[in-house]
């Protein structure tokens, strides 16, 4: 049988992309494609995606912890009280992505998210594709008609710094779709959301 997806040092088969670092393994097998419902861990995967645009996921991931330590846990209610002082503070924190646009961006979505409360989570899972087939090489995309429907519907809303593909890449990660190759490891539960651990 020909598979696609790749064994890793212990054998198992894993996502070509997950394989070139621990840091990227660690996060393929224990957190990608996990289903996310709170609206702070949503509000936190929107926002690192955001930030993520035109760099490598490697190095958000590695400034992860400090961009929770900045962003005050990705609390909405917390980051929309930041001021031009925050802004300023951020701006000149070397343990994130010093981005003007983004941080700002940021702090503009964490008040849109807060004003929405627990219908922000209601509304992002509404675009769940849990019954698509694991895709094979072939399949992989950057979008997904889904993916394009959300991005303007919150960007209806008033979210900045958020298109298809940052909106695709979120719904990969918080278990929206299930992207793991259809021979991965990882297992998938019926109904299409893995378990969760």
């Amino acid at each position: 049988m020909r598979t696609e997806a790749v064994p890793g040092a212990d054998g198992l088969l894993r996502c070509p992309w997950s394989l070139s670092r621990p840091e990227l393994t660690d996060y393929h097998d224990r957190e990608w494609g996990q289903p996310v419902r709170s609206v702070s861990g949503l509000f936190e995967r929107l926002t690192l995606e955001a930030f993520q645009s035109g760099l490598s996921w490697l190095t958000i991931l590695r400034k992860r912890e400090n961009f929770r330590t900045a962003f005050v846990d990705f609390d909405p209610e917390r980051v929309a009280a930041f001021g031009p002082a925050d802004v300023d503070r951020l701006l000149g924190d070397a343990g994130i992505v010093r981005n003007r646009a983004k941080i700002e961006a940021a702090v503009h979505n964490a008040a849109v998210v807060a004003a929405m409360g627990p219908d922000f989570a209601d509304l992002v899972w509404s675009y769940a594709d849990p019954k698509r087939p694991r895709p094979t090489l072939a399949d992989w995309r950057a979008t997904s008609p889904e993916s394009v429907a959300l991005a303007r519907v919150l960007k209806q809303r008033g979210i900045r710094f958020f298109g298809p593909t940052t909106a695709y890449a979120m719904m990969q990660a918080t278990g929206l779709v299930d992207d793991h190759l259809a021979d991965c490891h990882v297992p998938r539960v019926p109904g299409g959301q893995r378990a969760p651990e």
